[in-house]
Order: C-alpha cells, then sequence, then structure tokens
C-alpha cells in the first residue's frame, strides 16, 4: 500500500515538472508583465523600466548563456549535414523577413508598429525553439545548430533584411532615419549577440568546472533576462498598451503561423526526416523577439512603440510553439510520416 502510494505521489510529482517545464515560462511572462502593467506611475521608482543599455546588458547575458548551454556534440548536424543547416538558415533568413513585409503591405501597417513588425521578421531564432523541439520529439541537435549559425551571421543578416524591406514598403523613410546605419547595426550585433556567445562557448571550454556549475543556471538566467526585456516594455508602453488594435495581432499571429508551417514545408520539400522537419518548424516560427526589442530601442529610442510588436510576438510564439510542441509530443507519426515512409519503401 505504502509502495503504491509512493508511486502514485512520485507520477504525480513528475507530472507536475512536466508541466511547469512546458507552461512555467509563459505563466512567467504573464504574471510578470501584467505587474509591470500595473506598477502605479506616480511611485518615484518603477523597477522595470529599463535604458537601452540595460536592454543590452540583459541580450548579451542571454547570448552569453547559450554560448554556455551549447555542447559540441550538439553541433554535430553542422558537421555531418552542413546542407541541411545551410537550407534552414536560408529558410529561415528569407521566409521570415518575406513574411513580416507581406503582413505591412497586405495589412497596411504604418509608423512605429509597422517597425516592429519589420524587426520580428528580421531577427534569428529563440533559444526557446530548442527546449521545445526536445518536448516535441525533434531533433534537438539540429535545432542547436540552426540556432547557433542563425544568431551568429545575424551582423550581417539582420542589416541585410532590414535595409531590403525598408526599399520595398511604406516605411523605408522611417528606417533610413532609424539612428544606426547598417554598418553600425552590424558592429552592435557584433558586440551584443556573436561575442557574447562565442565567449560563453570558449569559457566552457577552458574552465569547464566552474561553467558546470554556471550551466545549470543559465536557462534561469537567461528567463529572468527575457522576462526583464519584456516587462520593460510593458512598463515603457502602458498607455499605447491600451491602444493595440486587432490588426497587429492578426499580423503577428499570421507571421507566426506561416513560419511554422514554411520551415516543415521546406524540410518535407528537402525530404528531412520527421525530428527535423519539428525542429525546422519551431526554429522558423520562434524568432529571438528579445533582440528584436533591443534592437527597436536602439534604432528608434527607449520609449519607441516599435518596440510593443517584438515583446508581444514573445507572448505569441511562446504560446503556440508550446502547443504545437505538445502535440506533436502526444501524437503518434503523421499521416505525412506515413507517405513519407510509404514513398520510399
Amino acid at each position: 500500500m505504502l509502495e503504491e502510494h509512493s508511486k502514485s505521489s512520485a507520477s504525480v510529482s513528475s507530472r507536475a515538472q512536466s508541466w511547469l517545464h512546458q507552461y512555467g515560462l509563459i505563466l512567467a511572462l504573464l504574471a510578470s508583465s501584467s505587474l509591470a502593467y500595473l506598477w502605479p506611475e506616480e511611485l518615484v521608482w518603477d523597477p522595470f523600466r529599463l535604458p537601452t543599455t540595460g536592454l543590452r546588458i540583459l541580450v548579451a547575458m542571454t547570448m552569453f548563456c547559450l554560448g554556455l548551454v551549447v555542447h559540441r556534440s550538439e553541433l554535430r548536424e553542422l558537421k555531418e549535414h552542413p546542407l541541411s543547416v545551410a537550407l534552414g538558415v536560408a529558410v529561415q533568413c528569407t521566409l521570415m523577413p518575406a513574411l513580416a513585409w507581406a503582413v505591412v503591405i497586405v495589412l497596411q501597417l504604418e509608423g512605429e508598429l509597422a517597425q516592429g513588425v519589420i524587426l520580428v521578421g528580421c531577427v534569428p531564432g529563440a533559444m526557446a525553439s530548442n527546449v521545445l523541439t526536445m518536448t516535441a520529439g525533434g531533433n534537438v541537435s539540429y535545432s542547436v545548430s540552426l540556432t547557433t549559425v542563425a544568431t551568429l551571421i545575424s551582423p550581417l543578416s539582420v542589416p541585410v533584411a532590414l535595409a531590403i524591406i525598408s526599399r520595398l514598403t511604406n516605411v523605408a523613410g522611417e528606417f533610413s532615419s532609424a539612428q544606426l546605419s547598417p554598418l553600425e547595426q552590424s558592429l552592435v550585433l557584433l558586440t551584443t549577440v556573436v561575442i557574447p556567445v562565442v565567449a560563453g562557448f570558449l569559457f566552457k571550454e577552458w574552465q569547464p568546472r566552474l561553467a558546470k556549475r554556471m550551466i545549470a543556471l543559465a536557462p534561469i538566467v537567461a528567463s529572468i533576462a527575457l522576462l526583464w526585456i519584456i516587462t520593460s516594455v510593458v512598463a515603457g508602453n502602458r498607455e499605447r498598451l491600451q491602444q493595440i488594435e486587432l490588426t497587429l495581432v492578426v499580423a503577428l499571429l499570421t507571421i507566426n503561423l506561416m513560419g511554422y508551417l514554411g520551415g516543415f514545408a521546406s524540410a518535407l520539400w528537402a525530404g528531412l526526416p520527421s525530428g527535423m522537419r519539428k525542429a525546422l518548424a519551431l526554429e522558423v516560427g520562434m524568432q529571438n523577439a528579445g533582440l528584436g526589442t533591443f534592437l527597436a530601442a536602439l534604432l528608434f529610442g527607449a520609449d519607441s512603440a516599435a518596440q510593443i510588436p517584438t515583446a508581444a510576438y514573445t507572448f505569441g510564439c511562446m504560446l503556440t510553439g508550446t502547443v504545437l510542441a505538445v502535440i506533436w509530443s502526444r501524437t503518434l507519426p503523421s499521416a505525412v510520416d506515413a507517405l513519407a515512409a510509404s514513398g520510399s519503401s
């Protein structure tokens, strides 16, 4: 009797831990953002609002954590299947900016909100996609390789994508008057994104004992940094958030869902196995909105409404990504997998 009770308690505890692992960040996002939104403005001290320098430090912290948690073994796809990694990165660097451009044109978005939507499409993939790929039963090694490569080339890919889209949309003038030139954007991304990632990876190689202790805290630190970035945007745009229209929600949801679909379809077209299809779908659809928020503040000012779409996208992609990963983790091989198997036999 006691043994059965012990097993039952362990099962409940395991399910609770699994539930918190899957939905904990979403709940934390809702709680912290609600607190930031409701914080009385008449108080002298606002713990949520950060200057651009503070946002830059938080982004660098998340990138350093990414470098810490990336293992050599997890980059094996980059060595064994470089064309698959190149395909995935190419899809993300072209499809997402194209979706952002199309949404801005079709929905006739203008001004700061259009700027934010474009930034959502141009930033690289998010580290959260690696965790959700694991939940979905996807190829984690492929996911980590995609995130790492897309992050490392961001000093080139992001300014180029922004420059191309700005010439094709009605926000060209506003992007051309941004506070940083494309070259300066590249330098900022190099120092804020690439160098911290490389530093975290090298630190783990040179100081394995100390890094082992830090790795356990890295996901927590990265999550707290992301939460603080988003709450800073909420705190700085309390009045603007009350005026968000359905059009913006539709725009961001369209980019997100079409990103998943485009990533999955591209992997299917390339003949990649099921695990890699899941990884690419999640990687493409989930953007590094924390980085996008920092870039919006850097390009257009700390109080710019361009940060609202990037912050809102974090909620959306975490929610839809988690739902998609849980569905994939609980379903049998899909009809697509069965058809692919029958076609190859």
